[in-house]
């Protein structure tokens, strides 16, 4: 199991917002590589990017912030966040990004997300973020009518090499995670799964390692705020591989 810290990017400094919510906006460092090298010191293997002014207009705007973490650290990086066609997932892989995301598209558009599997063996990652269980697309703003549950299986079908779930309402929040959900959706699929939202403490990690089929678990605010050491995290897993 992993442990993933988040770079979430808004005009192209690193931010964290609370449960989605693009006004509730907490800035953290306006330098996004020196934080992916902090992250990387601390012992992370892959990071985790989100282009947040991407995700709410469907325009990734942070491109170079992403292409400047690329070129300063060498560890895995996935990337997600306005990426809504087969183009800009050529461009990031052209740049080195290891594992494209895909959230929208996945609702929206099925037929892209099974020719970008097809394109792009083993690079794209599907991440279904869900509010009371139903898939939350945009940003998080709009909330379809389609089960998270049923998207995780469509995806995997779809080809997709794994799943990030993420549990809205937790987002932020430092209240632990939502681990009844979480081990539904590893129960479901036989691709990873990784676990994002809530995370607060060393015990919340500790759970969460308890579900069988658990990939990695992506931790944003906690890592930001003090409330968990990325290097101890890290080591806990690390003494439970």
């Amino acid at each position: 199991m992993l442990i993933i810290p988040a770079i979430d990017l808004k005009g192209g400094q690193c931010v964290r917002l609370l449960q989605g919510r693009k006004e509730d906006v907490t800035k953290y460092s306006d330098d996004p590589v020196e934080t992916a090298r902090r992250w990387v010191a601390d012992g992370a293997e892959l990071i985790h990017i989100v282009d947040l002014d991407g995700a709410f207009t469907g325009q990734q705007s942070n491109l170079q912030s992403i292409e400047n973490i690329r070129k300063a650290v060498s560890v895995q990086l996935e990337v997600g966040g306005g990426i809504r066609d087969l183009e800009r997932i050529k461009l990031l892989c052209s740049i080195g990004i290891d594992k494209i995301i895909l959230g929208t598209v996945a609702i929206k558009d099925p037929a892209l997300l099974r020719q970008a599997c097809q394109q792009f063996p083993g690079k794209i990652v599907v991440g279904i973020d869900a509010k009371k269980g139903m898939v939350a697309i945009k940003g998080w703003e709009e909330v379809t009518e389609t089960p998270a549950s049923s998207l995780a299986k469509a995806v995997e079908a779809a080809g997709a090499a794994g799943i990030i779930y993420t549990d809205i309402a937790k987002d932020g929040m430092l209240m632990g995670p939502n681990l009844e959900a979480t081990a539904e959706i590893a129960g479901l699929v036989k691709i990873p799964v990784t676990a994002s939202g809530g995370v607060a403490s060393l015990k919340d990690i500790a759970a969460l390692m308890r579900i069988e089929g658990l990939y990695g678990i992506i931790t944003g605010k906690a890592v930001y705020s003090g409330a968990i050491s990325l290097s101890e995290a890290i080591a806990l897993v690390t003494r439970g591989r």
